[in-house]
């Protein structure tokens, strides 16, 4: 598979809405070995990504924790725009299994503000759907209701009819669970009349969202024809999620002790009971025992509904207890993984200063000028050296040399910010620096350097060095005047002059700013 065809591949997955875990994580981590053998580390990152969220939808929240933040590391570090705002979508789902809104809605909206022109129209929309649940799961259901319009116009605008039926869909149950039934229901309307204009057949999780806000207006025998047409679709169709059926059977159950179709709604539960114990779904079984309580209470069976409370509550309790457990896994996953992206960044920033001055090093320098070359045509370098510095380390010690090059790292950051926010001033080993502007004429630079050069002058380096003067010498060049291979060069070389004529002056097209 040729880059070309393993990116479409992973586009299959990364911009799937219905899902088989199982087999797509199987085909993801495939995916990532090719794009290994074909040395593409972007490719890579996107199949380590597909992989962090299925291992999420599987349910397995920690482990996605704890894969995620390496691809987000290096999705920044390397300017993948839209690899960025993929991930900030995974985290918000991840913190919504925390049951944290606040940060899932932190990671939606930074999910929406990535997107530019390279993100394709199913992320367009998508991302915006999950930023309007977002906002729904931190109950602010009017600026969720203006997300899902908004994502369904985008929806109508590109032509995506099947991921408008996603986005209504997601708009319902919003409004449902905010209680807002009346509108719950005017967009399940909205939702149907379009799947009948586009010839879709309303799938199981799409008919049991509607059976769920038919209940919530009351309307029972509409509900029950819902859910039973939702159990056959399920049945002959390809979902092949764990809970669904049970999800269906205890939603059928609800609407039938609604009709008062007691024996049925039994029929109904026992069935879900019987699919939650063989398949060890624990938070819809507490909802089981819940539902049971409600229909030996709707039977005028209060004893057996106590009974079964009591069942129900225990299983609440014990799941709730088993969700801060699993919980509490999930936020040392985060809390390890912060630890280690910290320290890495700790280590990075590290490796690119200089331990003596705290200045930038040569390393930094290195990273950053071919950028900056590239974009700023008025770029401008100066190198800076000590005069005499071997004359105060062989006079006063070492020890006092060292003083004398941190006081002068200070005065050169300070002064230069000063002049520019955007400037910079890294050491380059011994008593030599070299500090980088942006854009500016050259007699310009010339003269604010020699302000500079003036303070460190001025200085009062009596105390630390007994008389003996401190002072630099500066040589310069620019964009303007040289080629970029040759700038450092030149600046070296017009450092070179002022030595030569004398120290203690800046020195940029063989002209002098002399001592002063």
């Amino acid at each position: 598979m040729d880059a070309e065809s393993l990116s479409a591949a992973l586009l299959e997955l990364e911009d799937e809405i219905n899902w088989d875990a199982a087999a797509m994580l199987d085909r993801a981590v495939r995916l990532e070995r090719q794009a290994h053998l074909l040395g593409d580390e972007l490719l890579a990152a996107r199949a380590r990504l597909s992989q962090a969220n299925l291992r999420m939808r599987a349910g397995d929240v920690a482990g996605a924790a704890q894969r995620i933040w390496k691809v987000h590391q290096w999705a920044v570090d390397h300017g993948a725009r839209q690899l960025t705002a993929r991930t900030h979508l995974v985290w918000s789902n991840i913190h919504r299994h925390l049951g944290d809104p606040a940060q899932c809605l932190e990671h939606a909206v930074l999910s929406v503000e990535l997107l530019d022109e390279t993100a394709t129209d199913h992320m367009r929309i998508w991302h915006r759907v999950k930023l309007a649940d977002a906002l729904a799961f931190s109950h602010s259901i009017d600026a969720a209701r203006h997300r899902f319009e908004q994502a369904e116009r985008l929806a109508i605008e590109h032509g995506r009819p099947d991921l408008r039926l996603a986005v209504l869909n997601n708009f319902a149950y919003a409004e449902y669970t905010a209680g807002n039934h009346e509108m719950a229901e005017r967009v399940a309307q909205r939702l149907q009349q379009h799947a009948a204009e586009h010839g879709f057949e309303l799938d199981a999780s799409l008919l049991d969202t509607i059976g769920l806000i038919e209940i919530g207006r009351g309307r029972f025998a509409e509900a029950v024809h819902t859910l039973e047409v939702c159990i056959e679709r399920h049945r002959t169709g390809r979902e092949d999620d764990a809970d669904a059926l049970p999800e269906y059977l205890l939603t059928l159950a609800q609407a039938q002790r609604g009709l008062r179709a007691y024996d049925r709604a039994q029929a109904s539960l026992d069935a879900s009971r019987d699919l939650c114990l063989a398949r060890e779904l624990g938070d819809v079984l507490v909802r089981v025992h819940q539902e049971q309580a409600e229909l030996h209470a709707a039977r005028g069976e209060f004893d057996r509904a106590y009974e079964v409370h009591k069942i129900f509550f225990a299983a609440f309790t014990s799941l709730h207890s088993r969700q801060r457990e699993a919980q509490a896994r999930t936020r040392q996953a985060l809390f390890e993984t912060a630890e280690a992206r910290q320290e890495a960044e700790r280590f990075r920033e590290q490796a690119r200063r200089d331990p003596l001055t705290g200045l930038r090093n040569r390393r930094y320098l290195d990273e950053q000028l071919p950028g900056l070359i590239d974009t700023d045509p008025g770029l401008v370098v100066a190198i800076v050296d000590l005069d005499h510095f071997k004359r105060i380390n062989d006079q006063l010690s070492h020890d006092v040399g060292d003083q004398v090059l941190v006081q002068v790292a200070k005065l050169l950051e300070t002064e230069l910010a000063a002049i520019s926010k955007e400037a910079f001033v890294a050491r380059l080993g011994g008593e030599e620096f070299v500090m980088v502007l942006p854009g500016r004429p050259l007699s310009q630079a010339a003269e604010e350097l020699d302000t500079i050069r003036r303070a460190v002058r001025r200085y009062d380096w009596a105390t630390l060095t007994r008389g003996l003067p401190v002072t630099i010498s500066v040589g310069l060049s620019g964009l303007a005047e040289t080629e970029s291979d040759n700038l450092l060069s030149l600046a070296d070389r017009n450092l070179y002059a002022a030595k030569h004529a004398g120290r203690d002056q800046v020195v940029h097209r063989g002209t002098h700013a002399a001592a002063a």
